[in-house]
């Protein structure tokens, strides 16, 4: 059982031997690094005054420790119970993907979503910032890009707005990975380059019929690939960068008249298939040569392209992820799964329970490439084909707590009616905290776990003047 300790601020008659007067912090590293092996690990002790005590070997491991402690401690309380807390996650990369591109998000929606990831110990933003739809971001090497591809010149994330958003992520324990796919999804932005970069696709009869993806056949695609990456590394700081490498139309690579005469030159370059691989391997020569190393959708494992050991291959696919985490893991490589956590997929009712359910190690030799790390964590995604500021906070919370929570605990924490009654509370936590985090029960009374409760003692109220025709 736990015993209570008085809390500072306390009636003055009380034993003073048994009131906190604060906490005192301990960090053993002076390296304020962040990186996939960043120590997350603490020690919290709250049992002897007059100080709780919190031990860890790095900034980050200490802000874990302090996010735990203002959850243990409920709003207006005079005591705390006793604990000693011993704490790591269980995979170094716990992620949240945010799609800008189809829908652009104000700044301050992104820093209330990295404020719900620090609370939920979630430790990578990253950020697919352009897309087909729109090229939001305000490249300084290729001014043209956003001024042709963002929706309107307000549509747009300059330079220094990214910064605010890595530094804001960055005092809160989290990397902000970005993402420019290629050689597909390139649409807006790309088209605007002059010489152009992007394919001519043709039909049938040999009329042009739109753009397709970047051309891989031509020099003055690696030139712009390499300056935009170099300004990409430059301003998001970051080792790893996503390059995509996704849902390729390689069929209009094999409709354009002057790809198929290239082709002919190069003999060993046969199908769509070879020709992705030939960009994918000279871009990947160029992140070499430029220090990066890079994140990748699950393509490019799959059609065997030559990656660096440190190469990051995230698992997207839902149909066969078991098979792909098992290929990718006994190659050598590290591997992010995402493919059971797509939350822009909603269904009606606990949808949480599909996703906390989930055991990321459950594949051919899962258990053995988690411990030697090649498992390296999870990723929520959330695509905004139909998202934007009104609905992602709440869409986005508190589901995505129930993927955070079985990435960062043991792997022996699967009950899914205790987890409901943690994801309640924490719900309840966000809503206290200014985060408008939807229902995750049907508003009757309940029995154990919730305690008899499924609303919040402090309901979300939002900020709404009425009558503004008045």
């Amino acid at each position: 059982m736990f015993r209570s300790v008085m809390l500072r601020g306390d009636e003055p008659d009380r034993d003073p031997s048994n009131i906190m007067q604060g906490c005192q912090v301990y960090v053993k590293s002076a390296d304020d690094s962040l990186t996939l092996e960043t120590d997350e690990s603490y020690e919290l002790s709250i049992s002897k005054a007059p100080y709780i005590q919190l031990k860890a070997n790095t900034v980050f491991g200490a802000l874990r420790g302090l996010e735990t402690l203002s959850q243990l401690i409920e709003p207006g309380a005079r005591t705390i119970g006793t604990y000693e807390i011993s704490d790591k996650p269980r995979f170094h990369y716990r992620g949240s993907l945010i799609d800008t591109s189809r829908h652009c998000y104000p700044l301050n929606v992104i820093f209330q979503h990295i404020d719900a990831m620090a609370y939920a110990k979630l430790n990578v933003l990253h950020w697919h910032i352009v897309d087909d739809q729109s090229f939001p971001y305000q490249s300084k090497t290729f001014p043209e890009m956003s001024r042709a591809g963002a929706f309107t010149p307000r549509h747009v994330y300059s330079i220094e707005d990214v910064k605010a958003v890595i530094n804001y992520a960055y005092n809160r324990g989290i990397r902000v990975i970005p993402e420019f796919d290629t050689p597909g999804h390139v649409t807006k932005g790309w088209n605007a380059l002059n010489p152009p970069v992007l394919t001519d696709c043709y039909d049938a009869s040999g009329k042009k019929i739109g753009t397709g993806p970047l051309n891989p056949t031509i020099n003055r695609t690696y030139e712009v690939v390499a300056q935009l990456y170099a300004e990409i590394k430059s301003v998001f700081k970051d080792k790893f960068v996503h390059v995509g490498g996704d849902e390729v139309i390689q069929d209009c690579w094999l409709s354009n008249p002057q790809i198929r005469e290239w082709m002919k030159s190069h003999p060993e370059v046969k199908t769509g298939a070879d020709l992705q691989s030939y960009y994918i391997q000279r871009l990947l020569e160029i992140l070499k040569q430029q220090g990066s190393s890079y994140i990748v959708w699950q393509e490019i494992f799959d059609d065997g392209n030559k990656l660096l050991p440190d190469t990051v291959v995230e698992v997207w696919k839902e149909e066969n992820w078991k098979d792909v985490m098992a290929a990718v893991t006994k190659a050598g490589f590290h591997s992010v799964l995402s493919a059971p956590f797509y939350l822009n997929y909603i269904s009606y009712g606990l949808d949480w329970v599909k996703y906390y359910k989930t055991e990321p190690s459950d594949f051919e030799g899962g258990a053995e490439a988690e411990k030697s790390g090649l498992l390296s964590g999870l990723e929520v995604c959330m695509w905004s084909e139909f998202v934007d500021a009104t609905n992602f906070i709440p869409r986005s919370w508190p589901r995505t707590a129930a993927v955070a929570e079985r990435a960062w605990s043991d792997k022996s924490v699967t009950d899914v009616d205790s987890a409901q009654a943690r994801i309640q509370e924490f719900r309840c936590k966000l809503l206290e905290r200014g985060i408008n985090a939807e229902p995750i029960a049907d508003g009757w009374e309940m029995g154990p776990p919730l305690n008899g409760y499924t609303y919040c003692e402090n309901e979300w109220n939002p900020r709404y003047s009425p009558g503004w025709f008045n």
